[in-house]
């Protein structure tokens, strides 16, 4: 939320919450794009024990949790959408992104999984809801665990809160110069 009403690349951030619940996360995202109508979507998510900015690559159609979301919800083998694709890509240029990040001194990578668990959901939901907007580019990142909380746990890696805020401006500034001159920036599926 440090970044919500800040101008980043002459566009407005506005940021919104989600639940950490399979069911009211994708709600509340529908909800989200309808009332703030953007350009660009990156929806972020924590991944406990990454020690770089993540980005995702592909969305798949699966909710299989290994323990319950916030309401108590665990989810085995069931679609996110039903009867729609087995996987969106993300229309973010998430190499060019990595690239950004590398630049400015932030671990970061490319990921082809963002799992199975409501980050996936988030991600999946978003991006089968842009197939619908062709002119709205969206994706998913995962940040790291914060210092303190991998405090004591020497097998949790972790990024400082500065970190993980320069990194997302990185990217908002990356997707958005996509946006204004996409022709000099890589797609996701491309090089």
């Amino acid at each position: 939320m440090r970044l919500h009403g800040k101008l980043i690349a002459g566009c407005k951030v506005e940021s919104r919450v989600l639940p950490c619940e399979f069911d009211a996360s994708g709600v509340a995202l529908l909800a989200a794009l309808r009332e703030v109508r953007p350009q660009v979507v990156i929806a972020l998510g924590q991944g406990g024990g990454r020690s770089a900015i993540v980005v995702e690559r592909v969305a798949v159609n699966l909710d299989d949790a290994p323990t319950a979301d916030n309401a108590g919800y665990r989810p085995v083998d069931q679609p996110v959408v039903r009867g729609a694709p087995t996987a969106h890509f993300s229309s973010l240029p998430v190499k060019a992104i990595v690239s950004a990040l590398c630049e400015r001194g932030i671990d970061a990578s490319l990921s082809t999984s963002a799992g199975s668990f409501v980050c996936n959901h988030v991600f999946y939901a978003l991006m089968h809801a842009l197939v619908h907007r062709p002119k709205v580019i969206g994706g998913f990142i995962h940040l790291s665990f914060l210092p303190e909380q991998a405090a004591g746990r020497p097998e949790r890696h972790s990024l400082s809160l500065d970190a993980q805020v320069d990194g997302v401006r990185t990217a908002i500034e990356t997707a958005v110069r996509a946006v204004i001159e996409p022709k000099k920036v890589p797609s996701a599926t491309g090089d």
